[in-house]
């Protein structure tokens, strides 16, 4: 089994639903993402998934997310978008490129991550 990662960021604000804290506040993050794919069959040139397509694909997703108000897109409407449910999104995005996605991480500060594997087995 093959496994690539990339990672890149994104700059954005959100606030937390249902939530007793202080991130029930808006406040923003600059977010490291991490997404990774895995297979077992290598093209003809021994690769996976070029880096360069996927870092591509990850980061027109990011440029959805870059500098918004999170709770405001449509897809956050009404749910509370912590960093799981950012990961979430991101992964199932980047599933509709690539369908070996392994996981998707989202770091909210360099310490702390939250990761998504989705629901299928890769």
């Amino acid at each position: 089994m093959f496994e690539i990662q990339v990672e890149s960021m994104f700059s954005a604000a959100h606030h937390l639903l249902n939530y007793d804290g202080k991130c029930e506040n808006q406040h923003g993050h600059n977010w490291k993402v991490v997404v990774s794919v895995r297979g077992s069959h290598l093209d003809k040139a021994n690769i996976l998934v070029d880096f360069k397509v996927l870092k591509k694909e990850l980061n027109a997703v990011l440029d959805y997310l870059d500098h918004k108000d999170i709770n405001e897109l449509e897809e956050f409407k009404g749910t509370s978008p912590s960093s799981e449910m950012i990961a979430k999104f991101i992964f199932e995005k980047m599933s509709e490129k690539f369908e070996n996605m392994y996981f998707a991480a989202v770091y909210e500060t360099p310490a702390s991550c939250a990761k998504y594997y989705g629901n299928k087995e890769v």
